[in-house]
């Protein structure tokens, strides 16, 4: 596990996927539709987080369920809830927060980069489309990995 977390996104059928988070104390699966940008909008999240916004969230549809991240950072830790919602238009406060972790920006950054980079040399661009059924999210995923290692430099790590 990298430095507390790993996260992990299998493509199933057409459309969907399956995406677990871990950490040492506990594990959540999910599930995830084509229907919105999870993928995108997820490592935008986790970019922004990188680049200095205090708060962030991503959403997972999973029709109807929802799962909702939301991203705290103070200095360079983040704070993470993970709720799952009934519809994926409910408030914060209607869902069940099903896994929670505090740890490093840079764990976070690095588990998700490995995340998606893990997913494109399992299916390769062509496969990931063919499956999930849209472009891999390779723009985000660079931005993510441009940021981080700017962070690691600025850091000295």
């Amino acid at each position: 596990m990298t430095a507390g977390i790993r996260i992990t996104w299998t493509l199933g059928t057409h459309g969907w996927a399956d995406c677990v988070v871990e950490d040492h104390q506990a594990k959540a699966d999910l599930t995830a539709s084509y229907i919105s940008n999870a993928p995108e909008e997820f490592l935008v999240a986790v970019a922004r987080l990188v680049a200095g916004e205090t708060e962030a969230r991503a959403q997972l549809e999973a029709e109807p369920t929802a799962y909702r991240w939301i991203f705290y950072r103070e200095a360079a830790d983040v704070w993470i809830r993970l709720l799952e919602l009934r519809r994926g238009s409910d408030h914060d406060n209607r869902g069940t927060e099903i896994w929670s972790s505090q740890l490093p920006i840079d764990a976070l950054a690095r588990a998700v980069v490995r995340c998606f980079d893990e997913v494109s040399r399992t299916y390769g661009e062509s496969g990931y489309r063919g499956n999930w059924g849209e472009h891999f999210p390779r723009t985000e995923l660079e931005a993510l990995r441009r940021l981080w290692h700017v962070q690691c430099q600025d850091d000295g790590t």
